[in-house]
Order: structure tokens, then C-alpha cells, then sequence
């Protein structure tokens, strides 16, 4: 039975005439009114945890452009601090972190999380109150290994190469860790749906640079627990993940973990795509965010093209990351209008 929302409708495999649209990193700095909010709201945790605030920068995009969804302004590294983990966010540096390792492991307080959490979880119930009925409201988690790679490294890495070192030389501290990252982004995500999202994802941002059987053992697992883990209390939950870099590992992710909906970095091949992944699969993705800093002929070629290699199954068109703060608002209308045949 379709719910009105043609993004849930996606996500549950329902495909569309056209596919429904929205924008990873859709609230942020390409918006002038959203660095309004953040200048107002002092620190990026501060804006994250004001649920005011949160409401306002979720709902700015769709006042703009005719997006089918808006996902909760917050940010992955939500959950290492409400574990009690010093996170804060430089100006110029991106997050930074005071690594945890073997010894430190225990100062983690997963008891306390989702209390400390509970304003994020009063943003999603007053967005939920102002949105449109016929928009789906997203709910999100970092990935346990994403999350991970970031508490032991203290930043981000091109390789993460200290998370990558610490599950070999320290195997039972790091499964410690990620035990806790899984129950706590599962008791997470259960809450957003309790809150009022209509689907929730879970950003695997960091799956490049692992083998296979670390694949296996640090993504494909953790998550396929967490999807298990809310589907125990959400039944039939519709669950995006989105294990960037995933390659050829792409088709055994979707499988294992259960996923109800497949997110697709800009680097995977679309007859790839096509030809690997069962067509009863709904997909998401896949457009270069350079691409949409350009604009123009190359960006609404590629926009079509996307879109008519997945219209033989439920698509769902995002980019295949985060949109950049250079992307001029104009294309982001412009592209807006291409996915909806306009």
C-alpha cells in the first residue's frame, strides 16, 4: 500500500515514474541562511544539540528547492560524544577527537548515550510536525566502522590507517568497541523511528581501503547486527545503507546486511550496478558533487543517464556524497528540476 511519500515508497521498493530526490549534506554551507544559523548557534555540536536550530537548518532546503525528503541535521559523531568522548569541531580541521585506545576503552559510557542524545531526538519530533505529508523525514547513523575509525585515529584519514592497525594489534578491544557501536546506533536509530523518521541511514563512509575479510568483519557484520537489532523492534524498518567505496564488495553488503535500500558512490559504475545487484533492490545515488559545482549540459547529461540506467528497478537520486559548499544554489535547482522531468 503506497504511504503518499514517494521516497518511503522508493525505499520500499515501490519504483516511481520518476525517481523521488534528495541531497546528502542538502542543509549546510552552500546555503547563506544556513551559515546565518550556524554563526547564531556558537559550536557545530551546539547547533547539532539545539533542537530549534536543527529544525530550522533541516526544513531550509526544502523551502528552496522541491526535494522529496529532509534528512535530521546532525552529525555521525554524535554518538563518540554522548559516549563521553571529547569531540570537537575546528574551524578549518573538520572534527578532532582525543583517540581512545586499548586502555582508555573503559571511560566509554554507553549506559548514558541516548539520554545524552535526547535533543537530537526533539528535533526529529518537531520536524516531524512541520513537514509536508507528502515528504519522508530521514533519520541517520554513522556506521560502527566509520564511527570507529574517527574515535581511535582522532580525525579523519585518507587511509585510516591507525583504526586499520588497531583491530590487528588489539582484536579483542576493537570487537569491545564496535559491541558498543553497534547496540548504541541500533538503540539510536530505534529511537529516531520512535521520534517520527520515516527511514533512517546508516553512513559507512569510510568502507574503502579494507580487504575483503576486513570488509566482512568491520562493515558487512556490524551492520547487518544493526539492521537485525531494529527490525527486532521496527518491524519491516526501511534501512539505507551507504558503504562508500565498497567496489566490487558492493552486491555481498546488500545481501548480508539486509538493507532495504543501497546507496551508490559516485564511482561505481552504472552497467556495474546494473548487472550486479538484484533488480527488485531499490538503489540511491549516484552523481559526482563536482559535477554539480559545474553544472550545465555535462551535469544534466550525466543526471539522465543515471537515471535511465536504474529505471528498471526503485531508484532513489542523490549524489554520490555530500554536496560541496562551492555548489552554486542555482544548480542544485537546476538538477532538481532535470530528476523530476522539468
Amino acid at each position: 500500500m503506497p504511504s503518499g511519500k514517494p521516497l518511503l515508497d522508493a525505499a520500499l521498493g515501490i519504483r516511481q515514474a520518476r525517481p523521488p530526490v534528495w541531497i546528502m549534506r542538502q542543509a549546510g554551507r552552500y546555503l547563506p541562511e544556513y551559515r546565518e544559523v550556524r554563526q547564531k548557534a556558537g559550536s557545530f555540536l551546539d547547533l547539532c544539540y539545539a533542537p530549534a536550530l536543527a529544525t530550522e537548518v533541516t526544513l531550509q532546503p526544502l523551502r528552496r528547492f522541491d526535494l522529496d525528503a529532509a534528512i535530521l541535521f546532525s552529525d555521525i559523531l554524535v554518538i563518540p560524544h554522548a559516549l563521553g568522548q571529547d569531540v570537537r569541531f575546528a574551524q578549518g580541521e573538520g572534527p578532532v577527537l582525543e583517540p581512545i585506545d586499548e586502555t582508555t576503552l573503559s571511560t566509554l559510557k554507553p549506559e548514558k548515550a541516548l539520554d545524552n542524545l535526547r535533543n537530537v531526538l526533539e528535533a526529529i519530533d518537531r520536524i516531524k510536525l512541520a513537514l509536508s505529508e507528502n515528504k519522508t523525514l530521514i533519520g541517520f547513523c554513522g556506521a560502527p566502522w566509520t564511527v570507529a575509525t574517527y574515535m581511535i585515529g582522532g580525525r579523519g584519514s585518507p587511509d585510516q590507517a591507525a583504526a586499520r592497525l588497531f583491530a590487528l594489534n588489539h582484536p579483542a578491544a576493537f570487537a569491545a568497541l564496535i559491541d558498543i557501536l553497534v547496540e548504541v546506533s541500533a538503540q539510536y536509530l530505534i529511537a529516531q523511528f520512535r521520534a517520527g523518521a520515516d527511514m533512517v541511514q546508516i553512513f559507512e563512509s569510510w568502507a574503502l581501503n579494507l580487504d575483503e575479510e576486513a570488509f566482512r568483519t568491520h562493515v558487512i557484520e556490524p551492520n547487518r547486527r544493526i539492521v537485525e537489532r531494529v527490525r527486532s523492534f521496527v518491524p519491516d524498518a526501511p534501512i539505507t545503507g551507504f558503504p562508500r567505496g565498497a567496489a566490487g564488495m558492493l552486491a555481498e553488503y546488500a545481501e548480508k546486511t539486509g538493507v532495504s535500500v543501497l546507496g551508490l558512490d559516485f564511482a561505481t559504475p552504472l552497467a556495474f550496478a546494473s548487472s550486479n545487484l538484484p533488480r527488485t533492490l531499490p538503489v540511491q545515488g549516484n552523481l559526482d558533487p563536482l559535477r554539480l559545482v559545474a553544472g550545465g549540459a555535462q551535469m544534466e547529461r550525466r543526471a539522465e543517464a543515471i537515471i535511465e540506467a536504474f529505471s528498471d528497478r526503485p531508484h532513489i537520486f542523490n549524489l554520490g556524497h555530500g554536496i560541496v559548499p562551492q555548489t552554486p544554489i542555482a544548480h542544485v535547482s537546476r538538477l532538481v528540476d532535470v530528476v523530476h522531468g522539468r
